[in-house]
């Protein structure tokens, strides 16, 4: 099928369309909307505007939108008419995305799909979140922590690029203060810099780090392809 991504540049929306490429669809087209508020419970915010580089490296079109709204309903609003674009522009047949565990969150996408006649993906339904985690590692992933809003995880974790050692220390942390291993929860977003959907992987130049002594974000200021990789 042809697909259009929810995307939002972390490992969940990234690694959703390795596999569904990997199943057999084609994804066309990323869709990224821009929320009012970073607490919102239906699509993640923090350096959304660097996904045109994901989208560049991956050769794959970008549509986005802006919600001037706190509300989910309005939220879903955009996101339709998104969708609809992105059905005369590119005659989409479903939506990817990277959903693990919400259930709020599947429904409310399952149901704008049928709405607009088109099929839910989401192949990350259920998996389990050490295996999940390990599985990005395997497959090249290279990706940062972006925020923390959980008990055991503090500023020295914002930036950080993810390897097996730390997803050990992560599950250990996980068990101890009670959050989700894959950060299905809001415990951490996260942003891709390489895999091997990119054909250039992404270079960090400029940063800021904001901490209020419990949650944190890692700010992108600059940054860029790198062409010489």
């Amino acid at each position: 099928m042809k697909l259009a991504s929810l995307f939002s540049g972390g490992k969940d929306s990234t690694f959703a369309i390795h596999l569904a490429q990997k199943q057999g669809h084609e994804v066309v087209c990323l869709l990224s909307v821009f929320t009012k508020s970073d607490e919102s419970h239906l699509l993640h915010h923090p350096n959304l505007q660097w996904t045109k580089l994901q989208s560049e490296s991956m050769n794959i079109p970008q549509l986005t939108a802006r919600s001037d709204s706190e509300k989910t309903e309005d939220e879903l609003s955009v996101l339709s008419t998104l969708l609809q674009k992105a059905k005369e522009k590119f005659n989409i047949e479903g939506l990817v995305h990277g959903g693990i565990k919400s259930q709020f969150q599947k429904e409310k996408f399952e149901s704008l799909c049928v709405e607009l006649d088109l099929v839910s993906v989401a192949p990350l339904w259920g998996t389990d979140p050490l295996q999940y985690m390990n599985e990005l590692i395997d497959n090249n992933f290279n990706f940062i922590m972006t925020t923390v809003t959980s008990d055991g995880l503090d500023d020295t974790w914002l930036g950080k690029s993810i390897s097996k050692s730390e997803i050990e220390i992560l599950k250990e942390l996980s068990e101890k203060f009670k959050f989700n291993l894959n950060f299905e929860g809001g415990e951490a977003e996260t942003f891709v810099l390489d895999c091997p959907l990119f054909s250039n992987p992404i270079t960090i130049n400029q940063s800021e780090k904001i901490w209020d002594g419990y949650r944190g974000r890692f700010e992108i200021v600059d940054a860029g392809l790198d062409y010489n990789a």
